[in-house]
């Protein structure tokens, strides 16, 4: 008899969408040697659910209310170093995806390729190695090769998307227009934008800045 059938791999799978925790947790009833043992909809029902069930793998969304999944990520690993976290994603190259990469997960998958590559990944998981892909390991290891923004680039680009002009952002951050206007050409072209405004755009999507934050 196959051992990984007869011990199943438990699985904690979280995200706010009803209907995506079902179609995972259908994929997954297809197959033997893994099991849905709870489910959550927020970052702090995931760290809930883990405390009492201890899973052997957690698939975690990222955005979500109350609590998201990189501070649940980061609040499971501290408390479980152990633990053996995937991420899930909307947008490959993700700036929140390479945050709960660092906060510990062992790995991530696009939510596009989940009936692709789920099923192999939690295999792969579950037997102590990690799936992070050549290009986001990359990203991790090099500040100067993944094209992050600096800080005052960051500062800029949160200006620049509740819509204030070069002059409005320099006279607030203090520095020169000129100054901005370097900035604004390094934001460009580090997110490969066609303007201010797909700038923001692209950075809003990839979690690079977050409106609700900037807009308080």
């Amino acid at each position: 008899m196959d051992s990984s059938a007869a011990t199943p791999i438990n699985i904690l799978s979280v995200d706010d969408h009803p209907v995506f925790l079902q179609g995972i947790a259908s994929l997954i009833e297809t197959q033997p040697d893994m099991r849905v043992i709870a489910q959550a909809s927020n970052g702090q029902e995931a760290i809930d659910c883990f405390r009492r069930l201890r899973p052997a793998v957690t698939l975690m969304d990222i955005q979500m209310p109350v609590k998201c999944g990189i501070e649940a990520t980061r609040e499971i690993k501290a408390e479980f170093p152990q633990a053996r976290i995937i991420v899930l994603t909307t947008y490959e190259g993700d700036a929140r995806t390479l945050k709960a990469i660092k906060a510990g997960a062992a790995g991530y998958l696009l939510k596009s390729m989940l009936g692709k590559d789920l099923l192999g990944t939690i295999r792969t998981i579950n037997q102590g190695y990690n799936c992070i892909p050549p290009k986001m390991a990359a990203l991790m290891g090099s500040s100067s090769a993944n094209n992050t923004l600096s800080k005052r680039e960051t500062e800029v680009l949160e200006h620049i998307a509740t819509g204030n002009s070069n002059k409005r952002i320099a006279i607030t951050l203090s520095i020169s227009e000129d100054t901005v206007k370097a900035h604004v050409k390094n934001i460009l072209s580090k997110l490969m934008a066609n303007d201010r405004a797909h700038a923001a755009m692209i950075a809003v999507e990839r979690g690079i800045i977050d409106l609700r934050t900037v807009a308080q």
